[in-house]
C-alpha cells in the first residue's frame, strides 16, 4: 500500500466542499438581504402614538439596534467574501492547504469553518 502524503483535495473532495460552501453562500445572502431590509424599514413595529417622555428612550434604542444591524451586516458581507474566495481556491485546486505550513487542512475543520485557511497547528501558534 502506497504511503505516500496527500498534497491536495480530489476533484470529488473539492466538489463536495463547493457544494457545502455554494449552500452556505445561499444562506448568507439571504441573511444579508434580510439586514439590509431591516436597516431600511426601521419602523416596521413602531407605533405613532407613543408619549413624547419615551421618544428620546426609543431614539436611542433605535440607534443601538440600527449600529448592532450595521455590525451584523458587515460580519455577513466579510463572511460572504470568505466564501467566495474559498471557491476561488476550489477552482484553483488549492482549497484546504494551510497557507502556513503547506499541508492540508482536516476535513472536519473545513466542514466546520469552509473559508479557513489555516490548520489548528498554524492558528494556535499565531495566538
Amino acid at each position: 500500500m502506497d504511503k505516500h502524503v496527500k498534497t491536495r483535495y480530489s476533484d470529488a473532495e473539492l466538489q463536495e466542499f463547493k457544494t457545502l460552501i455554494t449552500d452556505k453562500l445561499r444562506s448568507s445572502r439571504e441573511e444579508l438581504a434580510a439586514l439590509s431590509q431591516s436597516l431600511s424599514n426601521p419602523n416596521m413595529n413602531g407605533t405613532d402614538d407613543t408619549a413624547g417622555t419615551y421618544k428620546t428612550l426609543e431614539d436611542g434604542s433605535a440607534t443601538l439596534e440600527k449600529e448592532s444591524i450595521n455590525q451584523l451586516a458587515a460580519r455577513q458581507r466579510k463572511f460572504i467574501d470568505n466564501l467566495e474566495n474559498a471557491l476561488v481556491r476550489i477552482e484553483n485546486k488549492t482549497y484546504g492547504i494551510c497557507r502556513e505550513t503547506g499541508k492540508l487542512i482536516p476535513k472536519e475543520r473545513l466542514r466546520a469553518v469552509p473559508h479557513a485557511t489555516l490548520s489548528m497547528e498554524a492558528k494556535m501558534k499565531q495566538a
